[in-house]
Protein backbone atom coordinates (compact mmCIF):
# COMPACT_ATOMS: atom_id res chain seq x y z
CA UNK A 1 0.00 0.00 0.00
CA UNK A 2 2.78 2.43 1.08
CA UNK A 3 4.63 2.06 -2.47
CA UNK A 4 1.29 1.52 -4.64
CA UNK A 5 2.55 -1.64 -5.68
CA UNK A 6 0.29 -4.57 -6.60
CA UNK A 7 1.25 -8.26 -5.87
CA UNK A 8 2.15 -8.75 -9.65
CA UNK A 9 4.36 -5.74 -9.99
CA UNK A 10 5.85 -6.55 -6.64
CA UNK A 11 6.56 -9.92 -7.61
CA UNK A 12 8.12 -8.86 -10.23
CA UNK A 13 10.06 -6.46 -8.56
CA UNK A 14 11.88 -8.93 -5.75
CA UNK A 15 11.25 -12.34 -8.08
CA UNK A 16 8.97 -14.00 -6.33
CA UNK A 17 5.33 -15.91 -8.02
CA UNK A 18 2.29 -13.52 -7.28
CA UNK A 19 0.83 -16.42 -5.33
CA UNK A 20 3.83 -16.41 -3.15
CA UNK A 21 3.16 -12.32 -2.46
CA UNK A 22 -0.59 -13.71 -2.34
CA UNK A 23 0.21 -16.27 0.86
CA UNK A 24 2.76 -14.01 2.77
CA UNK A 25 -0.22 -11.43 2.54
CA UNK A 26 -2.90 -13.96 3.99
CA UNK A 27 -0.31 -14.43 6.95
CA UNK A 28 -1.00 -10.85 7.89
CA UNK A 29 -4.70 -12.14 8.90
CA UNK A 30 -3.17 -14.04 11.76
CA UNK A 31 -2.61 -12.69 15.55
CA UNK A 32 1.05 -11.02 16.41
CA UNK A 33 1.56 -13.80 18.38
CA UNK A 34 1.32 -15.92 15.51
CA UNK A 35 2.86 -14.11 13.20
CA UNK A 36 5.81 -13.62 15.45
CA UNK A 37 5.78 -17.05 15.91
CA UNK A 38 6.61 -17.61 12.45
CA UNK A 39 9.10 -15.07 11.96
CA UNK A 40 11.18 -16.88 14.89
CA UNK A 41 10.58 -20.00 13.82
CA UNK A 42 8.91 -21.28 16.29
CA UNK A 43 6.15 -22.52 13.89
CA UNK A 44 6.65 -22.98 9.79
CA UNK A 45 4.56 -22.16 6.93
CA UNK A 46 2.78 -25.05 6.95
CA UNK A 47 1.23 -24.60 10.28
CA UNK A 48 0.74 -21.15 9.63
CA UNK A 49 -1.74 -22.14 6.22
CA UNK A 50 -3.67 -24.43 8.83
CA UNK A 51 -4.05 -21.56 11.44
CA UNK A 52 -5.58 -19.44 8.68
CA UNK A 53 -7.98 -21.82 7.94
CA UNK A 54 -9.42 -20.83 11.70
CA UNK A 55 -11.75 -18.15 11.78
CA UNK A 56 -11.27 -17.56 15.45
CA UNK A 57 -8.30 -15.09 16.65
CA UNK A 58 -8.63 -17.16 20.23
CA UNK A 59 -8.37 -20.65 18.79
CA UNK A 60 -5.60 -19.52 16.55
CA UNK A 61 -3.81 -18.73 19.34
CA UNK A 62 -5.00 -21.44 21.27
CA UNK A 63 -3.77 -23.98 18.90
CA UNK A 64 -0.73 -21.72 18.56
CA UNK A 65 0.32 -22.43 21.70
CA UNK A 66 -0.04 -26.03 21.98
CA UNK A 67 1.67 -26.23 18.04
CA UNK A 68 4.52 -24.55 20.30
CA UNK A 69 4.02 -26.72 23.89
CA UNK A 70 3.84 -29.85 21.62
CA UNK A 71 5.51 -29.61 19.05
CA UNK A 72 2.33 -30.87 16.80
CA UNK A 73 2.44 -31.82 13.44
CA UNK A 74 1.11 -29.78 10.49
CA UNK A 75 -1.19 -32.63 9.57
CA UNK A 76 -2.36 -32.60 13.10
CA UNK A 77 -2.99 -29.27 13.22
CA UNK A 78 -4.99 -29.40 9.73
CA UNK A 79 -6.81 -31.97 11.29
CA UNK A 80 -8.14 -30.27 14.32
CA UNK A 81 -8.92 -27.13 12.35
CA UNK A 82 -10.64 -29.64 10.45
CA UNK A 83 -12.74 -30.44 13.12
CA UNK A 84 -12.90 -27.02 14.65
CA UNK A 85 -14.34 -26.11 11.37
CA UNK A 86 -17.33 -28.88 10.99
CA UNK A 87 -18.04 -27.91 14.45
CA UNK A 88 -18.54 -24.07 13.19
CA UNK A 89 -20.78 -25.31 10.50
CA UNK A 90 -23.13 -27.21 12.52
CA UNK A 91 -23.58 -24.79 15.06
CA UNK A 92 -21.66 -26.72 18.01
CA UNK A 93 -18.77 -25.53 19.90
CA UNK A 94 -16.11 -27.39 19.13
CA UNK A 95 -14.62 -30.10 21.37
CA UNK A 96 -12.01 -29.99 23.42
CA UNK A 97 -9.01 -32.08 22.87
CA UNK A 98 -6.75 -30.69 25.43
CA UNK A 99 -6.80 -33.92 27.04
CA UNK A 100 -4.57 -34.96 24.17
CA UNK A 101 -2.41 -32.07 24.53
CA UNK A 102 -1.82 -32.15 28.14
CA UNK A 103 -0.57 -35.46 28.64
CA UNK A 104 1.75 -35.05 31.25
CA UNK A 105 3.65 -38.62 30.14
CA UNK A 106 4.94 -37.13 27.13
CA UNK A 107 5.41 -33.41 28.75
CA UNK A 108 8.01 -35.71 31.33
CA UNK A 109 9.65 -37.97 28.25
CA UNK A 110 10.48 -34.57 26.43
CA UNK A 111 12.10 -32.40 29.30
CA UNK A 112 13.99 -36.19 30.17
CA UNK A 113 15.06 -36.05 26.40
CA UNK A 114 16.20 -32.60 26.23
CA UNK A 115 18.12 -33.02 29.47
CA UNK A 116 19.59 -36.29 28.31
CA UNK A 117 20.71 -35.16 24.88
CA UNK A 118 21.41 -31.14 25.77
CA UNK A 119 19.35 -29.92 22.97
CA UNK A 120 15.50 -29.01 22.40
CA UNK A 121 13.35 -31.91 22.06
CA UNK A 122 10.16 -31.94 19.68
CA UNK A 123 7.76 -34.99 20.36
CA UNK A 124 4.60 -35.35 18.34
CA UNK A 125 1.86 -38.01 18.63
CA UNK A 126 -1.32 -38.65 17.28
CA UNK A 127 -4.89 -40.06 18.76
CA UNK A 128 -3.91 -43.44 17.46
CA UNK A 129 -0.60 -43.18 19.91
CA UNK A 130 2.00 -42.91 16.74
CA UNK A 131 4.41 -40.00 16.58
CA UNK A 132 7.89 -38.65 15.91
CA UNK A 133 10.68 -37.35 18.30
CA UNK A 134 12.70 -34.72 16.90
CA UNK A 135 16.21 -33.44 17.95
CA UNK A 136 17.12 -29.74 16.98
CA UNK A 137 20.50 -28.91 16.44
CA UNK A 138 21.90 -25.64 15.18
CA UNK A 139 25.42 -26.72 13.61
CA UNK A 140 27.36 -29.50 12.04
CA UNK A 141 29.72 -29.93 15.43
CA UNK A 142 26.00 -30.37 17.74
CA UNK A 143 24.56 -32.36 15.14
CA UNK A 144 28.41 -34.61 15.49
CA UNK A 145 27.70 -34.92 19.13
CA UNK A 146 23.92 -36.04 18.63
CA UNK A 147 25.38 -38.88 16.44
CA UNK A 148 28.40 -39.90 18.83
CA UNK A 149 25.20 -40.40 21.49
CA UNK A 150 23.53 -42.39 19.35
CA UNK A 151 26.35 -44.62 18.51
CA UNK A 152 26.63 -45.44 22.13
CA UNK A 153 23.54 -45.70 23.40
CA UNK A 154 23.62 -48.23 20.38
CA UNK A 155 26.06 -50.48 21.73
Amino acid sequence: DQYNLTQERLSERIGKKRTTIANFLRLLRLPAEVQLGLRDRRIDMGHARALLSIDDPKFQLRLYNEIVKQGLSVRRVEELAKKYQQAALEGKKPENDSRRFSNNDYDILKDHLSQRFSTPVKLTCDASGKGKISFSFRNEAELERLIAIFDTAKQ
